[in-house]
């Protein structure tokens, strides 16, 4: 029988995996967390029963993240910004067959979506650090070095149609920040800037309204189909 243990799942049958948060980006420094992410499908049979296999799973190691493939998927159709960035991480640890034709997918995931859900988490994470200059005189200033790396990620996207999550030749810029080298005035100068610069850039985008949902649902029903009958598991005959 195919377990469904959380841990299990993302051991047996994790399809992609990669390094994220700062290790990723290009900001990370001496003793920097190494923040892990993956994606793991759950056998079909699982399915079946009335008890479902989690959409996600924290762990089983520190810092470790997984999202089940159709919980991914879901994600990554509406744009959400973790996911997008997690099919983009240039340190991609492990991907199976089903991984590798997930990362061929990127493309098919983005869409003009992305200034909305981009934009709306900076303003989520900017209401938090105003809170804090209010409360105590001063921002979480590695949040706010991680927000201005957001905007901009979001408007280069936006931009070129591609996204890149290495901020490249704004590491020191951005290590300042996070520093508490630059005023919070600046810093939110920098800020507002970013997003008319995200909503320019929305209006001239080359990606397209919406994203290829229907590829992506090929994608899906052709996998869950192949993990009916995997070793150890149940099967249908006639699927």
């Amino acid at each position: 029988m195919i377990t469904p243990d959380p841990e299990a799942l993302v051991r047996d049958h994790t399809v992609y995996s990669c390094v994220m948060g700062s290790r990723a980006f290009g900001l990370a420094m001496e003793g920097s967390d190494t923040d892990r992410r993956g994606v793991f499908l759950a056998p079909t049979p699982l399915f079946w029963r009335f008890e479902k296999p989690p959409t996600h799973v924290e762990g089983p190691a520190q810092e470790q993240f997984s999202w089940e493939l159709e919980r991914f998927c879901e994600l990554a159709l509406r744009a959400n910004p973790n996911v997008l960035e997690c099919l983009h991480s240039p340190l991609v640890e492990h991907a199976d067959a089903v991984g590798r034709e997930l990362l061929s997918l990127r493309g098919a995931f983005l869409s003009r979506l992305a200034h909305q859900t981009f934009v709306r988490y900076a303003s989520g994470q900017r209401r938090k650090l105003e809170a804090d200059v209010r409360q105590h005189g001063a921002p979480r200033w590695k949040h706010a070095m991680h927000l201005l790396r957001l905007l901009t990620c979001g408007r280069d996207l936006l931009r070129t149609g591609e996204l890149t999550i290495e901020v490249g030749a704004a590491r020191e810029e951005l290590l300042a920040v996070k520093r508490g080298e630059v005023p919070w005035a600046e810093v939110e100068r920098r800020m507002n800037r970013l997003v008319e610069e995200d909503d320019e850039a929305a209006r001239n985008s080359p990606l397209p309204p919406e994203p290829d949902r229907a590829r992506v649902e090929d994608f899906l029903i052709r996998t869950r189909r192949a993990s009916v009958s995997w070793p150890g598991g149940d099967s249908v005959g006639g699927f």
